[in-house]
């Protein structure tokens, strides 16, 4: 029989808050080069903060702490509307630990807080996607009993009124 080390407190989870922003940004640009995405532009806590803090915001971070009490991941949620279920669901955009934070439970405790966050405000699911080579992370989410459905994901750049938008008159498929 295993038994609990009294000295091993179980992870904190908590909201992010202003004084978080600087770690929160160095955490995004480290997923941002673990998933070999394209760098963004600069003044990211500058567009992130009035997203995150203002009055009737709807976007959610959560912060896992390492047993220090650094900041070691986040996870950042909206809520968004599933058309073809008629009802809105918590979306889990960035789900991020520090390479030397993980295998220590903080992934578990922040998906179960991101739970918890998608109760409190009356949504009964969670959905989020990973990068098909994510093994890992796939593994991971497996293990907590998540399903996944394979699609692939879409970005469209909007150009400023008075251009024309990529593909303009070209005609959609049918299906």
């Amino acid at each position: 029989m295993e038994h609990a080390d009294p000295e091993q407190q179980p992870p904190v989870v908590r909201p992010a808050r202003p004084e978080d922003l600087p770690r929160l940004v160095e955490l995004v640009h480290e997923h941002v080069a673990y998933e070999k995405s394209a760098l963004r532009p600069p003044g990211l806590a500058e567009r992130l903060g009035p997203q995150l803090f203002a009055d009737g915001a709807r976007l959610w971070v959560l912060l896992a702490e390492a047993p220090d009490g650094s900041v070691a991941g986040y996870a950042a949620c909206s809520a968004e509307f599933a058309f073809w279920d008629a009802r809105h669901y918590l979306h889990m955009d960035c789900l991020y630990l520090a390479e030397e934070a993980r295998g220590h439970g903080l992934g578990a405790a922040l998906t179960a807080a991101v739970a918890d966050l998608a109760r409190s405000l009356g949504l009964d699911q969670v959905q989020w996607q990973t990068p098909d080579w994510n093994e890992g992370a796939i593994r991971f989410y497996d293990r907590l009993g998540a399903t996944g459905a394979p699609k692939r994901r879409y970005a469209l750049a909007v150009p400023p009124s008075g251009e024309p938008a990529a593909g303009a008159g070209e005609t959609p498929p049918t299906h």
